[in-house]
């Protein structure tokens, strides 16, 4: 199993996740037309040359997936039992095709659930960055984690 167990994470906690992502044309097209985003800015290239970025932008529903998911392995995988939420979403520079992403996590809070005791609450904070080291996208997430069993 490759996630951690709640009592195996402490606050403070870091992970330099390795798996790399180069975000593809395919992936953009994809999440937009599956969730009905008409929005040009993901679709049309020929009107994006126009606008002050010059090129279509990456869905930002497909970087905070990625961001994501690029954790669980780990983090959560195997050991979570809920993801509860993502606060404070972010996405402070544009991703584009091409751009290849890599992940941090932080163990922001631990504690323990007052109605599961066989389970416990661990916040992360994510960090998705660019080639080029730019912040890209960062959000708060919150999981369900279950406690090493008996």
């Amino acid at each position: 199993m490759a996630g951690l167990w709640f009592e195996e994470f402490s606050v403070g906690q870091t992970f330099d996740h390795q798996l790399r992502r180069t975000v593809t044309e395919t992936d953009n097209v994809m999440i937009t037309t599956m969730t009905h985003n008409p929005a040009a800015l993901h679709l049309d290239a020929e009107y994006m040359k126009g606008t002050n970025y010059g090129q279509v932008l990456v869905n930002s529903c497909f970087t905070l997936s990625l961001m994501v998911g690029i954790s669980v392995h780990d983090t959560t995988l195997g050991t979570a039992a809920a993801n509860l939420g993502w606060d404070e979403v972010r996405f402070p520079a544009p991703v584009f095709i091409g751009d290849t992403l890599r992940i941090e996590s932080e163990v922001l809070e631990l504690r323990e659930s007052k109605s599961r005791p066989t389970q416990g609450i661990v916040t992360f904070a994510h960090r998705a960055y660019n080639q080029n080291d730019v912040l890209v996208a960062s959000c708060k997430r919150a999981s369900l984690q279950n406690k090493r069993p008996a």
